[in-house]
């Protein structure tokens, strides 16, 4: 106690569980600060200082001042906080968050751009099945009983529009580039100087809708921590789920700071090993990738913005032609993809039986 103050046991898990969220939303950033820099770097656009200084500056304006949908969903949707409270519930979601994070740093040791959506997602679904079936007393396991927990009505939809936007990406990014390499059919190359320019601006963009959609995950983390613990009135379902102005200001400061630090291994495989990248594909990548996720954003749905950035490029390389992209690291990046919610969902249910032990 410190002048009055006391730290109850509530308090020290709410102040644990925000520095792991925090520590997670700063993991995201340095995981996808490729999505926003990768292009505009390897098409020298903008020197790599100045590149990462741009996207820090507008993720922080993107995640601060453009809505909480997606916050609601992670934090009301998949689950009702309001049946967990105390420490049981905490357990559950600092299991998810360390399962997210042990993801994203496996990602980022093998450099290839994984989804922190899908890292976070599963790793919530294993971590709230296997705390739900599991009987301590009688150490049996029921899926049944876990799975009942789970709202997969939404989760359904959640999986659908994350099957599907990196799709809608690929066939964005063909599109629009063979569209302006129709349009720009006669222009000399000193257009690839307004190209430059331009993708300058697409980064601005793609930088504030990527704010729009990833930093509010954690947001909803930390708000269903806080509904848990009885710092905060728990909502009907995201009906009325509130993010506290504190939340919001941390969330978007870790999340800038991440994509401030970036993930230079990452950063080589989007930007490089792709396909060579030159202004007018990452112009055409980044303004489509842009409309995906900030659709999905007002929507409430959280999409991997690795994803729909990396299918992007893969569409304007693919419009190029088909062998200007490197398809074997295109086929290893789409396996991390499709072990990434089982992989995170064993890791997450592992770390809660971890955590329930030591706590």
């Amino acid at each position: 106690m410190v002048m009055g103050f006391e730290m109850t046991p509530n308090l020290w898990l709410a102040v644990l569980i925000v520095g792991l969220a925090l520590t997670f939303d700063f993991t995201n950033g340095f995981n996808d600060s490729a999505n926003i820099v990768a292009t505009m770097i390897s098409s020298r656009a903008l020197s790599p200082v100045a590149a990462f200084v741009i996207a820090a500056l507008f993720e922080f304006i993107g995640a601060y001042f453009l809505g909480t949908e997606v916050a609601a969903t992670i934090g009301g949707g998949i689950i009702d906080p309001g049946r967990f409270s105390g420490r049981p519930g905490v357990l559950i979601v600092m299991a998810s968050v360390g399962g997210a994070i042990c993801w994203n740093l496996i990602a980022r040791l093998i450099g290839i751009p994984s989804s922190s959506s899908h890292a976070l997602i599963g790793a919530m679904l294993g971590a709230f099945i296997f705390a739900g079936g599991f009987n301590w007393g009688e150490r049996t396991f029921s899926f049944h009983a876990g799975a009942a927990l789970i709202h997969w009505n939404k989760v359904g939809r959640i999986f659908l529009v994350l099957i599907s936007a990196p799709l809608i990406g690929g066939f964005g990014g063909f599109f629009f580039m063979h569209a302006i390499r129709r349009i720009f059919r006669y222009a000399p190359p000193a257009a690839n100087r307004l190209f430059k320019r331009l993708q300058i601006l697409s980064s601005i963009t793609l930088a504030l809708s990527h704010g729009s959609n990833d930093a509010q995950k954690t947001m909803g983390i930390i708000t269903m921590s806080m509904i848990m613990l009885g710092y905060q009135a728990a909502p009907d379902g995201t009906e009325g789920f509130h993010v506290q102005k504190w939340v919001i200001l941390a969330c978007s400061a870790a999340m800038a700071l991440g994509i401030a630090t970036g993930g230079w291994s990452i950063i080589k495989t989007v930007g490089m090993k792709i396909f060579k990248v030159r202004a007018v594909h990452g112009f055409s990548a980044q303004t489509s990738s842009t409309g995906i996720i900030y659709a999905a954003a007002v929507l409430g749905f959280p999409v991997s913005t690795t994803q729909i950035v990396t299918s992007s490029v893969m569409g304007t390389g693919a419009a190029e032609r088909l062998n200007a992209v490197r398809w074997e690291i295109v086929g290893t990046i789409v396996s991390t993809w499709l072990i990434t919610i089982p992989g995170s969902a064993i890791i997450g249910s592992v770390m809660y039986v971890l955590l329930y032990a030591s706590f």
